[in-house]
């Protein structure tokens, strides 16, 4: 495993911290308090311009198209860089990490044309139609339907867990074709305008008080052959392409999250019967617990960027941080505010136990975003262990047989 950059890696990375410098100069800090929805989304457009006149998007991407030709490991210094500043990100991490890439991928020359300058200047956001309320983890059982008309396709059904879909412009929507196929067989996506009639999107409201994730219900939607994204039927081929990019998007720890020491400063400040809690065994415990989870996380990581740098691709044990990080900030997170007891229900605006509770509170749908724990348990027996594998009795059965959940 090699921590350094290479000579070229280094330099590229001097001066991404010079152009964020000057660049993000506003971003620098903290935001005194957070930022509304409508503001969230102004500050986050006029950044992606900014990134894309300086060249500092789709950086990985074909010249071609608008990118830049460099390597994933250009685009992970990048990102490294940019997150240690606290420029507005997220709302394009969907559409540009997974949704245009497979529009590119599988889409028509005059497709990419259409509607990748758009999303590189950040004119347009996007947003990933998949899970269904019965269809999640096993996203092959997804029953919206698609039916050809002409030049065009129909289409009837529900999504859930839709992340900006009340501010997206376009998305990208796996569907059933076929019936009578295998389920992983009778499967096509499409590109769906999201303003278009019969597309009605409900935002959902969490716990936290935000409504980050939505339901979209499609009623007679028409979406013409041309935004049809692979052939029919290869729908779940195409859908690959859009969760290979999802794993890796979310598979390290994400940003702002806390870890072993915001719980050192939360302890550090709470007094038991027997004292400070950063004195009590189980306290000190818990830490160091925390601490060799974040490290084995950054290491795993480190192994990943190492493999991007002699050319190579990742192998699956990425799926290994992804349970580990959904885990370990459940877990620290719930431990901190049982140690604060009634006082981690009132925290003070940017307190290290604020980060705790917010981290509580959407921790266990990190579990669940990009693969549940399960999946990707299989994933790594399978794998990398080298296991045998489920048995998968429905594979060759046509769906239109199987019985509903």
């Amino acid at each position: 495993m090699d921590f350094n950059d290479a000579p070229q890696e280094a330099e590229f990375r001097a001066t991404v911290k010079a152009w964020l410098a000057e660049a993000a100069a506003e971003y620098q800090q903290p935001p005194e308090k957070p930022w509304g929805l409508e503001d969230f989304v102004a500050r986050s457009k006029a950044w992606q311009l900014k990134k894309f006149e300086n060249g500092y998007v789709g950086i990985t991407w074909p010249k071609a198209i608008g990118g830049q030709g460099l390597t994933p490991m250009h685009q992970i210094i990048f990102n490294q860089e940019e997150g240690r500043t606290f420029v507005p990100s997220g709302l394009y991490s969907i559409g540009l990490g997974m949704c245009i890439p497979t529009v590119f991928t599988h889409g028509s020359p005059e497709i990419a044309a259409r509607y990748v300058p758009k999303a590189l200047r950040g004119e347009e956001v996007w947003c990933q139609l998949f899970s269904e309320p019965v269809a999640g983890s096993d996203l092959a059982s997804i029953r919206t339907r698609a039916v050809k008309d002409g030049d065009e396709w129909v289409i009837n059904g529900q999504k859930v867990w839709t992340s900006f879909a009340h501010k997206s412009d376009f998305g990208i929507v796996v569907t059933r074709t076929d019936f009578d196929a295998p389920k992983h067989k009778g499967l096509t996506m499409f590109i769906v305008d999201m303003k278009a009639p019969g597309v009605e999107v409900r935002p959902i409201r969490q716990m936290s008080g935000s409504s980050d994730f939505n339901e979209v219900f499609f009623t007679d939607v028409r979406v013409k052959d041309t935004h049809r994204l692979g052939a029919v039927g290869d729908g779940w081929k195409v859908s690959l392409t859009t969760l290979m990019h999802e794993r890796l998007a979310v598979g390290g720890k994400p940003r702002g999250a806390p870890g072993y020491q915001a719980l050192i400063n939360v302890a550090s400040g709470i007094d038991t019967d027997t004292g400070p809690a950063i004195q009590r065994a189980d306290v000190r415990n818990r830490i160091a617990d925390t601490y060799i989870a974040d490290e084995g996380i950054k290491l795993t990581q480190m192994r990943a960027l190492s493999a991007l740098s002699r050319g190579q691709v990742p192998g699956p044990e990425q799926s290994i941080s992804k349970v580990v990080v959904a885990k370990t900030l459940q877990d620290v997170s719930s431990f901190a505010l049982d140690l604060a007891e009634m006082s981690g229900l009132a925290v003070e605006a940017g307190s290290d136990l604020e980060k705790l509770q917010g981290s509580y509170m959407w921790s266990a749908g990190l579990r669940i975003a990009g693969g549940t724990d399960e999946i990707l348990r299989n994933i790594i027996a399978e794998r990398v262990l080298g296991l045998p594998g489920d048995l998968r009795p429905d594979k060759d059965t046509p769906f239109s047989q199987l019985k509903p959940l």
